[in-house]
């Protein structure tokens, strides 16, 4: 019996991968956190053999996360499980010990082949991970790249724009808006709104 733990601060996504597994034979559900912090609380008194750990959390990097899960618990298998792929993310991940990367848009079959692999021992990256990090090899150190979506949201970033007058603006979800924008400042590095901006100005983006 495989025990899993996922950390994603979403709760959808959260229940959509809990519906995916707790009926799945030789899978234990052990719970859920929706932050950096109530991962690290549990894991002070619980175990679980993988945890699924989503990268952008709204109080620590899921990186950051990884390696202090893994030093918590060794024996903790780590798969990523994120909307990123750039190959930055990917390589921090396994350097900080995650067993595995896999995307959100990953099939049941794909998240249960990764969590066995893991569970097992070995290391699991689905074929996006893997080709982003072969062509990254022809580009190393290169900056991140942002997508259309995200550099218009950057734009509107630093001009002011809330997240609902964002959202209003591009006609689309405050919960795109917010993915969208924990994305950025993923990619960027950067903790805060004034971070943020001063990196875009300094690096061109603006």
């Amino acid at each position: 019996m495989i025990s899993v733990f996922i950390v994603d601060d979403h709760p959808v996504v959260v229940e959509g991968i809990r519906s995916l597994l707790i009926n799945e034979e030789g899978i234990y559900w052990a719970g859920h956190a929706l932050t950096a912090a109530a991962c690290s609380a549990w894991f002070n008194s619980n175990s679980a053999d993988v945890i699924l750990m989503d990268i952008n959390l709204p109080d620590k990097s899921g990186i950051d996360l990884c390696a202090e899960i893994k030093n918590k618990k060794p024996k903790t298998q780590v798969l990523a499980l994120s909307t990123l792929n750039q190959p930055s993310y990917i390589h921090k991940m396994i350097e900080n010990g995650a067993s595995g990367y896999i995307l959100k848009n990953a099939d049941k079959e794909e998240l249960l082949s990764a969590i066995k692999d893991v569970a097992g021992g070995k290391t699991h990256l689905c074929m996006e991970a893997l080709e982003v990090v072969k062509n990254s090899s022809n580009n190393p150190g290169g900056k991140p790249i942002l997508t259309r979506r995200e550099k218009e949201i950057l734009i509107l970033i630093a001009d002011g724009l809330t997240n609902t007058q964002m959202s209003e603006k591009l006609f689309v979800s405050h919960w795109t808006v917010d993915s969208h924008r924990k994305s950025i400042m993923t990619k960027l590095n950067t903790k805060n709104t004034a971070m943020l901006i001063k990196y875009a100005h300094e690096n061109g983006l603006l």
